[in-house]
């Protein structure tokens, strides 16, 4: 009705663009709620209700645009050998790997330890001093990483982390460990403190063939104080050196967050693609699970601002077109940019190969070369960041035209990835489906990474194994204890 009593002759529309219907979970009690997708202003927002603590709105992706236009880029999931969970109360609650998940495990992970060297304020994991810690057993790894195994036949990328997991005085062994177990890839994930001060230990790193995942998040005093809570600028340049020293490949990780270091990206990428030890950039869009800064879940940074950062501050070298976005997760959730690196001179695979017809999986279009589309399939996983030069040379083998100054790819292949994992703002089942992101937990089990951060897992694996309550638990899922005492790391898994 109008003020005059008369009915309103004209309707007014929505604000917003509606795109899905989904599940999340209320980020301050965890309980599992229903939730909508839509698009207000050419920016993706995830809305939601809980009963108790009312309505949260939360920034999913800053681009409509290009979110839409990356949806062509979902691969069919690949079914794991093993799944170690039954389907009880549905997603995210049964994880896993339960029958209900989309893709299989590209990249595994394993928290040898809870301790750290370092109180950073921001932490996904909440590491550090902390009274209700835990560190695995060699026996306990060793089942961790059969179950692995037994999941994926022959797993691409593993990485141990923490925690630190260099000051594990076992981890050398682990990684070995896993070697032995023909798994390709082994990461350590570390800030790089005793990289930098033990070159004995950066020996034997290198002899049993680790990969480095070396946090790096820029080159100031205020951003090394905001994410990490001291000055390791010193220490960060004498990991490098002592790795290219000893041989050690290098994955340069970025946490970045709005407001602190992003305007230290495009620094990041000149530094690494000038560093011998250097063989890659992943930028990480801060997680606000954990310890954190005090944010706004509408103005968060996503995936496009960092590739738009990225372009922004290196427009000599790259261009937004050159990421593309990962078709074995949900293609939002990670892009890469492969690039061949000659001196000064940068070129980015996407403008020598035209990658969209052979990833864009929804277009109704004759197959292209298959050989082709599986080459760059293995390149844009993720498992392949480590071994950009294995997947370059995959193309080659298939015909695919490089440059011939740069005959020896080894020697010339750079990879930046960009990676938005979600919390408990921007939580959305659909996306946690197809994670191929897991934590392996030491019941066996493979949790989705993003599910392990934000719905309660990682408290009830901690509490678990340290015997210190740790809060919040999430209140509706199923709890730990029964697979832990059927178990003991033991070896039943639920078909």
């Amino acid at each position: 009705m109008t003020s005059n009593g008369k009915h309103a002759t004209a309707k007014v529309d929505r604000d917003e663009i509606f795109l899905e219907e989904t599940r999340s979970i209320c980020p301050v009690c965890k309980r599992v709620i229903a939730a909508e997708v839509n698009i207000r202003q050419n920016r993706v927002i995830l809305s939601k209700r809980c009963p108790d603590h009312g309505p949260f709105d939360a920034l999913v992706y800053s681009d409509a645009e290009l979110y839409l236009a990356q949806m062509r880029f979902n691969k069919p999931g690949t079914i794991p050998l093993e799944f170690q969970t039954e389907v009880v109360e549905g997603c995210p609650l049964d994880c896993g790997l339960c029958p209900d998940h989309k893709q299989h495990t590209c990249l595994g992970l394993i928290e040898v330890n809870t301790a750290c060297n370092l109180d950073c304020p921001i932490c996904f994991a909440d590491s550090g001093h902390q009274p209700d810690g835990y560190s695995l057993t060699r026996e306990q790894v060793a089942f961790m990483l059969d179950r692995f195994v037994a999941a994926e036949g022959e797993p691409e990328v593993l990485q141990f982390s923490g925690g630190e997991p260099t000051i594990h005085p076992e981890i050398v062994d682990f990684v070995a460990m896993a070697k032995e177990r023909g798994i390709r890839f082994v990461m350590v994930n570390t800030n790089g403190i005793r990289l930098a001060r033990d070159r004995r230990f950066v020996a034997e790193c290198a002899r049993v063939g680790a990969h480095m995942y070396l946090q790096f998040d820029g080159f100031e005093l205020d951003t090394h104080l905001a994410i990490r809570g001291k000055d390791l600028r010193e220490e960060k340049q004498r990991a490098l050196d002592h790795c290219a020293e000893e041989g050690i490949t290098v994955t340069l990780v970025a946490a970045v967050e709005k407001d602190v270091n992003e305007h230290e990206v495009g620094a990041i990428v000149r530094h690494a693609v000038s560093d011998p030890a250097v063989t890659s950039v992943v930028f990480q869009a801060v997680t606000h699970s954990g310890r954190h800064r005090v944010f706004d879940p509408l103005e968060r940074l996503t995936n496009a601002d960092v590739m738009k950062l990225v372009a922004a501050q290196l427009p000599d070298w790259f261009q937004v077109s050159d990421f593309v976005p990962v078709p074995c997760c949900f293609p939002t959730c990670r892009s890469m940019c492969y690039a061949l690196v000659d001196g000064d001179a940068v070129l980015p695979l996407a403008r020598l190969i035209d990658v969209e017809p052979y990833l864009d999986y929804a277009a109704n279009r004759v197959m292209p070369d298959l050989e082709v589309r599986h080459a760059l399939e293995r390149m844009f996983s993720s498992s392949a960041t480590p071994g950009a030069e294995q997947a370059l040379l995959a193309c080659r083998e298939c015909g695919i035209d490089l440059p011939a100054a740069l005959a020896d790819v080894r020697e010339h292949a750079f990879v930046i990835a960009v990676q938005d994992f979600q919390d408990p703002y921007t939580l959305n089942t659909r996306q946690l489906r197809k994670c191929c992101v897991a934590e392996i937990t030491p019941d066996g089990r493979l949790i989705p990474f993003c599910a392990y951060n934000s719905v309660g897992y990682r408290e009830q694996v901690r509490e678990q194994l340290s015997g210190v309550r740790v809060a919040p638990v999430v209140p509706n899922a199923r709890p730990l204890l029964p697979l832990l005492e059927a178990t003991p790391y033991g070896s039943r898994t639920v078909r």
